[in-house]
């Protein structure tokens, strides 16, 4: 497992809070907004300001365009982006109060994984650097959730664009990764990201016109082997933090991270659309 994709494990779990703890529902509701993908839309979304179904359907490339129209441009118009930012911040520094150990050395976590976040490359990385654009929080716990979302959301713009090289769509890509994975992914990634049977169908016939998935579904070695080298680009643009923090420095992060990520899983699905595995020592050292 690479350094970048070991790290991502770690940081993905404290981000991730923000769309699973129930601590941060009730705080959106109390600003107006109500229902899971409203907030999903909105606290995502906010960095970008009050921005049309358009660029949001582009920057989160997976989502099927017809479930991103049913929600931006309206849930403007029910809370504004700065609401959500203070929303989306006051329900994750909620939920990682209550998760993380009292003891948990968050002060430092957070110092090293914000000086890692400020090595991220934010060129063509419009997620990323509306995320880094924000005032850096004074406060341990918002700094670590902040960081934490800077460097999710410019791993996931290189994502995007290592897709893009090849040549595949956003219903496309889910079908790629249901067909690696295996098991009943397919059902939940579908629903999450608003894709209907005839089109998850027809992205499918695609790719086994292309011949990367076969008829029953399941990769082939050549699906596998395009899909390895996306994963491979998608660290290598995702590398930057992890340069500028170092050798040691990453390592020390790890550490640190660690008990943070575990207690941070506690409250994701298990068969959540991310979608996240887990990360341990037995699985290799960041190095």
């Amino acid at each position: 497992m690479s350094v970048e994709r070991q790290m991502w494990s770690l940081f993905e779990p404290l981000h991730a809070v923000t769309y699973f703890a129930p601590q941060t529902g009730p705080v959106f509701e109390a600003a107006g907004l109500r229902g899971f993908w409203r907030r999903y839309f909105a606290g995502r979304a906010a960095p970008l300001g009050p921005v049309g179904a358009g660029p949001v359907i582009a920057a989160f490339f997976g989502f099927a365009p017809a479930m991103v129209r049913r929600a931006v441009p309206d849930v403007w118009s029910r809370i504004s982006p700065a609401a959500a930012l203070r929303a989306r911040a006051a329900g994750s520094r909620a939920a990682l109060a209550d998760l993380l150990p009292p003891e948990a050395p968050v002060a430092e976590a957070a110092d090293l994984l914000a000086a890692a976040a400020r090595g991220a490359d934010l060129h063509g990385r419009v997620l990323g650097a509306a995320n880094a654009d924000l005032p850096e929080p004074p406060d341990p716990l918002d700094r670590l959730w902040q960081a934490a979302a800077v460097l999710r959301e410019s791993r996931g713009d290189g994502h995007v664009a290592a897709l893009l090289t090849a040549g595949v769509d956003g219903c496309e890509s889910l079908v790629w990764r249901t067909a690696i994975e295996g098991g009943d992914l397919r059902v939940s990634m579908q629903q999450a990201r608003g894709w209907t049977d005839d089109e998850w169908d027809a992205a499918a016939e695609r790719l086994v016109r292309r011949g990367w998935v076969a008829a029953d579904g399941s990769a082939t070695e050549a699906g596998r082997e395009a899909y390895a080298r996306v994963e491979t680009l998608t660290d290598q643009l995702a590398a930057g933090p992890w340069q500028r923090l170092g050798a040691d420095g990453t390592r020390r992060c790890a550490e640190l991270l660690e008990p943070l990520a575990a207690a941070a899983r506690a409250v994701l699905p298990a068969n959540n659309p991310i979608p996240l595995r887990g990360y341990s020592r037995a699985s290799g050292t960041v190095s």
